[in-house]
């Protein structure tokens, strides 16, 4: 049984930084990717970033590059987003999430290729 733990949400102000970490435990099968999501109120989720655990390829929405950076930890099984230059619209509960097995490049910030989530860290960007 794999368990995802989100951390490190928050109120912050535009142009302003978070860094959300999100620990895994259980068997993760090989060639995994796991992924941060968000839903904003009223709105559909979103993939936002994605990393695929064995070589570290790192996958963005387009609303996020150059903002957001995925990164990893594989010896303590965590996975982080550092979150600069914040917005109003990045407002959201934000979601790590595990793929389990392969998934298609092109897949990889599909909600629908995630198979396991954690409960969600809420981020407020806010003046």
């Amino acid at each position: 049984q794999v368990q995802l733990v989100e951390s490190g949400g928050g109120s912050v102000q535009p142009g302003g930084s978070l860094r959300l970490t999100c620990k895994y435990s259980g068997v993760i099968i090989s060639m995994s990717c796991m992924g941060w999501f968000r839903q904003a109120p009223g709105k559909e989720r979103e993939g936002v970033a994605a990393v695929h655990i064995e070589n570290g390829r790192t996958y963005y929405a387009d609303s996020v590059k150059g903002r957001f950076t995925i990164s990893q930890d594989k010896v303590d099984n965590t996975v982080y987003l550092q979150m600069n230059s914040l917005e109003p619209e990045d407002t959201a509960m934000y979601y790590c999430a595990l793929a389990p097995g392969y998934t298609p490049i092109d897949a990889r910030l599909s909600e629908d290729q995630y198979r396991n989530w954690g409960q969600g860290t809420q981020v407020t960007v806010s003046s």
